[in-house]
């Protein structure tokens, strides 16, 4: 039988005792915590033990004797660990020995309870860094490995069991040499437990702060959700606006941040890191762009400029119907419905740049306020900026929307009428194209509508294409607007600062080193661990961001262009009907 040990790297120079471990025996195998150092009451170990197993749930014990042949006469020394086996019985007993005068080690498990057998078996020795395993998460494969003969010696349920083995351990590792306690142990933290003040410190006053935040964070949801903001003015700007959307979602992040609850397991506490990695850069963001709106005039600047860009966009557009209102690219158009579209988008023109001129005055104060909610994050900034993109294009998305409807109704007209002439009709009811028989009143009137449509098409099929066009910048914009919005709401920056930093925190598996391997002596091989790609991190600790997506792909992005239905932006609920 081929047994697996794992041994702790920072024991190798240990004195000699007992190894405190756990035994796995669905994967064979040995995890070693501690080494018990002489001299010591085995009543008093045994109470240690029973301790860390109520505090831990973890089954530890007494997993054999370790042997560091250094000054020590070896027979005596084995007499004496022999006889600790009917002190701590335990099946198979392990004896770990490390030769005096070379790098050599001797490892032995044998069975009290087969004295006849011949009776030891095979061990691998593995070392591994207690630090590192105790602070690493083992990610499970997104795809099985491969298994080849020889590949690793411990699968990936050894592997998850020595990992939960030594982080459920913490209580063994509260000890060190300095502790004038009855048994004296050997582990990673047997230096000096690690502490810093500081960190006991913001551990001692987080608990106040958060509940007072909570507090204040229920009562700014709790004024949120009044009846008030729930009528159909205020409801409706609630749900179209970027604005309100990403408050929303900075809420819920911050009262998930502030919560007294205590993260249940390694998965939340990530996420409730990256959540608040996320908030303090969205933060140092926005009042970077504070300072720089705010420093050396900019904003004044801002609004002495917008005002000639919207008269200027204007006048283009001014120009573009009157092109089309001509023969535009050497195309002869319905005359009659071309001066009627192309003086109703001049009126909308011409009522545009009247509200610009008339809101002018007032461009500078409410750039000043918008500057002034960067303050709230880079992310409310970006947001309020989307929202004025919408507000300032207002008049091409209603082109859009005539030119949309026009359109539509056209090719409806049309694809009803050229079921007229085939006999056919659709069923309303059955919702399929069924035979119907008409009279020559009907073909002839059919005819007619048919033929005047489809001579109007082109003409308005035109405007649509260049106002759908147009409509298509403002939702690109807005997208990237999104797109950067929600690249700041859901990237894992602490996960990644983890990966880069600590990349043994984040632990995608391990990989074995051969240390020695000679005839007639145990394998023994040093584990490493191998870090979470940066890839998978980014996928795995992704936070939920707003939606800002694109809906459709680009097949049905086309047939939607086609058949003339509405394009909305990408932050749009999923209930939208057109």
């Amino acid at each position: 039988m081929v047994l697996t040990a794992f041994f702790p790297t920072c024991c190798a120079s240990a004195d000699s005792g007992l190894l405190v471990g756990r035994w796995v025996p669905e994967q064979s195998c040995a995890v070693v915590l501690a080494v018990v150092h002489f001299p010591f009451i085995p009543i008093q170990v045994k109470q240690l033990l029973d301790q860390v197993r109520q505090d831990s749930q973890v089954g530890v014990a007494v997993l054999g004797t370790w042997c560091h042949c250094r000054q020590e006469p070896e027979e005596s020394l084995g007499r004496f660990l022999e006889g600790l086996a009917a002190v701590f019985p335990h099946e198979p007993w392990l004896r770990l020995c490390r030769e005096r005068g070379s790098m050599f080690w001797s490892c032995e498990a044998t069975h009290r309870q087969a004295p006849g057998a011949p009776g030891e078996d095979q061990v691998t020795l593995i070392f591994y860094d207690q630090r590192q395993v105790l602070l690493s998460q083992l990610h499970p494969p997104a795809v099985p490995p491969d298994r080849q003969v020889g590949a690793d010696p411990a699968s990936t349920g050894g592997l998850a069991a020595v990992f939960h083995t030594v982080a459920r351990s913490e209580a063994l590792f509260r000890s060190d040499r300095f502790d004038e306690g009855p048994v004296r142990l050997s582990h990673w933290q047997s230096e000096g437990v690690e502490a810093s003040i500081l960190a006991e410190l913001a551990k001692r006053a987080s608990g106040p702060v958060c509940l007072l935040l909570a507090s204040l964070l229920s009562l700014v949801s709790a004024v949120g959700a009044c009846r008030v903001f729930k009528l159909w003015p205020l409801s409706f700007l609630g749900s179209k606006l970027s604005t309100c959307e990403q408050l929303r979602h900075r809420l819920e992040h911050l009262r998930l941040i502030f919560s007294t609850k205590k993260a249940e397991n390694p998965a939340q506490l990530m996420r409730k890191a990256n959540m608040v990695a996320s908030v303090l850069l969205d933060v140092a963001l926005g009042l970077l762009l504070l300072s720089w709106l705010h420093g050396r005039s900019r904003i004044g600047h801002l609004a002495d400029a917008l005002v000639p860009v919207a008269d200027h966009v204007a006048e283009e557009l001014q120009h573009l119907l009157q092109w089309l209102m001509g023969a535009p690219a050497g195309l002869k158009m319905n005359r009659a419905l071309d001066q009627v579209l192309g003086r109703f988008f001049l009126y909308h023109i011409h009522l545009w740049i009247s509200y610009i001129h008339l809101m002018s005055p007032f461009v500078e104060h409410i750039l000043w306020h918008v500057g002034l909610s960067a303050c709230l994050g880079l992310t409310v900034a970006l947001s309020l900026l989307s929202d004025i993109v919408a507000l300032l294009t207002f008049h091409i998305y209603c082109f859009y929307v005539y030119g949309a409807r026009l359109y539509r109704l056209k090719i409806h007209g049309l694809s009803s009428l050229w079921r007229l002439f085939r006999g056919k009709k659709w069923n309303a009811l059955r919702r399929r194209v069924d035979s119907c028989s008409y009279d020559l009143d009907q073909l002839f009137i059919g005819t007619l509508l048919f033929t005047i449509l489809l001579f109007l098409l082109p003409t308005t099929a035109l405007y649509y294409l260049v106002f759908t066009l147009l409509r298509l910048l403002v939702v690109a914009a807005q997208g990237l607007i999104h797109l950067l919005v929600d690249l700041i709401n859901s990237l894992p920056l602490y996960s990644l600062g983890l990966r880069l930093c600590r990349p043994y925190r984040l632990a995608a598996g391990v990989k074995f080193r051969v240390l020695e391997h000679e005839a007639r002596r145990p394998l023994c091989l040093l584990m490493q661990i191998n870090p979470l790609p940066y890839s998978r991190v980014v996928h795995t600790y992704r936070l939920p961001g707003c939606g800002c997506h694109p809906q459709h792909s680009w097949g049905s992005l086309c047939r939607r262009l086609f058949s003339g239905e509405l394009i909305y932006p990408w932050r749009q609920r999923s209930d939208k009907q057109d």
